[in-house]
């Protein structure tokens, strides 16, 4: 398996020619670096204009390996060839090496740049990749991983300290300024002539095998074929936007391994590459990786999956659109206050003065969830703000739980099934918040309740939990160490007034019918943008738009949940009939096709009557499709979801057996969709997206496994974009 690492940009605060200046002094040898033996120069060619300069060498290096590995693999040293190639004109340094030594058994390839900095020409850019293949190694392949990770670790920890280290070197012989390369006009430009050297003896292990040959995303992510895996310019290929800098790292994530950086990057690309809804900050991608222990495929699971749910339930919006019921705010004995001696944000939660039952029986189990949704959604947002305000990484908050008046009570089934309910939400789609809890006079009840949430609470969030009871938090080691005195509450013998309500019992006329309950949780997830319509063969669903102003922009979001449908756009100039009226509804029967309207009469005629302006576009189940239409004429369009049929074969006109198993999976012949649709101006649509197309054109986004019907979907990417004009890619 090929182990793949991405270090984020690393800044230099002086200009390109200086920092070369300083990366020259790093050789033949360095001192700074221990393992770097010697380095031998292979070959050499210069420009005659001295613009550009590559040079080839033999490194040298004594690896930290046990003394047991070096003598069964037979050798003292490991060899690197390393190319370098300066472009003074475009002021860049690319260095590409490989492992010489074991290149039968290990694969090991390294790119690096230096580059002018995006914004500030006097500023010099680093990044640094590489790719780790081992394919076999007298049977110590994990150890030989485990040393390679921690070289390439300690490679670009040392970097960046060496390179300055030099540069200050340089600075105290007196040497604060290299010109830039400028052409002469007295010589012409002629062909680089090589500068060859005698060659080196070299190991036994020879055979290189091209990184382009074993070098294969983990992520399952498309490669580009325009340049081989092995160019220079292959690490290089993203914006600058697209990048993180080490010193944005540093200030607003944290501490990371080379590692774990690595993975950081990798995923947040793969977001960008692939997930065509709103993608999450650095900081919410970051929780998803420590909760996996940054396991590349699992994070990537988990998160797609939590990125479906909020996109499925408007998460985003809460704080915007929900409005706590006054229920809520006068017995949910919860609320935040200050923050602890890290600087985490600290929530407040009463939970033995709490009336769960009474809270439960007069809101309903879907409304308390929201409301902690909205608490945790809130939470985020003080993270950030505590990040600016302390100046340091704050990525997760503090809870502190009083479980004083804790009884049989709060055992109420109904309450401890909510309470896991909500628990299970969180934990899935809020890992790594909780950075403390602490909960504080527990009574004798309180193993009862223990035993019921625990095995509901990942192991990781479960070491966070420093328990007291009776009074020992008062004591050293209590919560003291964790709260500043002057913050304390005073119903904890604080001195600090605490705003979080002090609860009660609910009032029993405040109850409502499990009937009213029920049809108010219904009503909470249902009141969303996105509209689901059913789509029956020969029953297409159809939407109608308006346009009064030709070049708006017709914008849409739809989740396929179920089976395959075409999507199509048409526009006429006359306004069709309004929807005839289910027959059935006037005798009281439903109508199995729920919400299916259709607004094409039988009588038009394509060409005549209305006239398609977009290619039709074969949408599969559980896929995700995003994409505008700037309108040409004023009138009506007509959005169209139709069934889609599996086509006959061409040789017998008779169903392939695949294709008649796919149809039975979709009973009675039923698609189902969720969809959201607006019109925007055309300045106003240039505005919120650089990407208008030429006019006419559908540019449908790549399509992603959305998973509406199944949370547990992944998030995977597929060609499916079309367009009567172009195809987007």
């Amino acid at each position: 398996m090929v182990q793949k690492y991405q270090s984020p940009v690393r800044v230099y605060k002086h200009p390109f020619e200086l920092v070369m200046a300083a990366y020259e002094r790093r050789f033949p040898t360095c001192h700074l670096i221990p393992m770097f033996v010697a380095s031998d120069v292979i070959s050499e060619e210069k420009s005659d204009d001295n613009s550009t300069h590559k040079i080839e060498r033999r490194c040298k290096l004594d690896v930290d390996a046990p003394r047991l590995l070096k003598r069964i693999a037979g050798v003292d040293y490991v060899y690197f060839i390393q190319k370098n190639s300066l472009n003074r004109r475009e002021r860049t340094l690319h260095i590409e090496s490989h492992n010489e030594t074991f290149s039968n058994r290990v694969i090991i390839h390294e790119l690096c740049c230096y580059s002018v900095h995006p914004e500030n020409e006097d500023w010099t850019c680093f990044e640094q990749s590489a790719s780790l293949d081992i394919k076999s190694f007298f049977g110590f392949e994990s150890t030989v991983e485990k040393i390679a990770m921690k070289q390439y670790a300690n490679s670009i920890k040392k970097g960046k300290e060496i390179i300055e280290y030099y540069l200050r070197e340089l600075e105290e012989e007196g040497i604060t300024h290299v010109p830039r390369w400028s052409a002469s006009p007295a010589s012409p430009v002629k062909a680089v002539l090589p500068v060859s050297r005698p060659a080196l003896p070299t190991t036994p292990a020879i055979t290189i095998v091209p990184p382009a040959e074993s070098s294969k995303e983990t992520l399952g992510v498309k490669e580009s074929s325009s340049s081989p895996v092995g160019s220079p310019s292959e690490a290089l290929s993203a914006t600058p936007d697209d990048k993180l800098d080490a010193d944005y790292i540093n200030r607003y994530l944290g501490d990371l391994t080379p590692f774990q950086e690595s993975c950081l990057i990798r995923l947040r690309s793969w977001l960008q590459e692939t997930h065509k809804g709103k993608i999450p900050k650095d900081q919410h991608i970051l929780r998803f990786l420590r909760a996996r222990d940054f396991n590349m495929d699992k994070a990537r699971e988990i998160l797609c999956q939590s990125l479906t749910w909020r996109k499925q339930h408007q998460v985003d919006y809460l704080l915007d659109t929900w409005t706590s019921p006054q229920v809520l705010h006068d017995y949910y004995t919860g609320g935040w206050h200050h923050h602890d001696r890290d600087g985490r944000p600290l929530y407040i939660l009463r939970l033995g003065q709490m009336d769960t039952k009474g809270l439960v029986r007069a809101l309903g189990e879907e409304s308390l969830l929201r409301h902690v949704l909205s608490i945790n959604e809130e939470g985020l947002r003080r993270c950030e703000e505590n990040t600016k305000v302390f100046g340091r990484p704050i990525s997760c908050w503090t809870c502190l739980v009083d479980l004083e008046g804790l009884n049989m009570r709060h055992l109420w089934r109904p309450g401890v099934k909510a309470l896991l309910r909500i628990i299970e939400v969180v934990e899935a789609n809020y890992p790594e918040t909780l950075g403390r809890l602490l909960i504080l006079r527990a009574p004798r009840v309180f193993p009862v309740l223990w035993t019921l949430v625990s095995p509901f609470i990942d192991e990781n969030t479960r070491k966070k939990f420093l328990i007291y009871a009776g009074n020992d938090y008062q004591g050293p080691g209590g919560l003291v160490d964790y709260i500043d005195k002057e913050i304390i509450p005073d119903f904890l013998g604080g001195e600090c007034m605490c705003e979080v309500p002090e609860g009660g019992l609910v009032p029993k006329s405040l109850y409502r019918t499990p009937e009213e309950l029920e049809n108010d949780d219904i009503r909470l997830w249902t009141e969303t943008i996105y509209q689901s319509a059913s789509v029956f063969k020969g029953a297409p669903h159809e939407l109608l738009i308006e346009i009064i102003d030709a070049s708006s922009v017709i914008t849409w979001d739809f989740d396929v949940c179920k089976g395959d449908v075409v999507f199509n756009i048409y526009h006429s100039k006359r306004a069709p009939q309004p929807p005839k009226k289910d027959p059935l509804a006037a005798h009281g029967i439903t109508s199995p096709g729920g919400n299916n309207v259709q607004l094409i009469d039988k009588s038009w005629q394509l060409g005549q009557d209305y006239s398609m302006v977009e290619s039709p576009l074969i949408c599969k189940e559980g896929e995700s499709v995003q994409g505008s239409h700037v309108t040409r004429w004023p009138g009506f369009y007509i959005l169209q979801w139709k069934f889609h049929s599996m086509p006959a074969c061409a040789t017998t006109n008779l169903p392939r057996v695949d294709d008649v198993l796919a149809t039975l999976q979709v009973s009675s012949h039923k698609c189902k969709v969720m969809y959201y649709t607006e019109v925007l101006g055309s300045e106003d649509f240039r505005t919120a997206c650089c990407d208008v197309q030429s006019l006419g054109s559908m540019t449908s986004l790549e399509s992603s496994h959305s998973g509406f019907s199944q949370l547990s979907a992944a998030t995977t990417s597929s060609s499916q974009s079309q367009s009567s004009s172009m195809i987007s890619r």
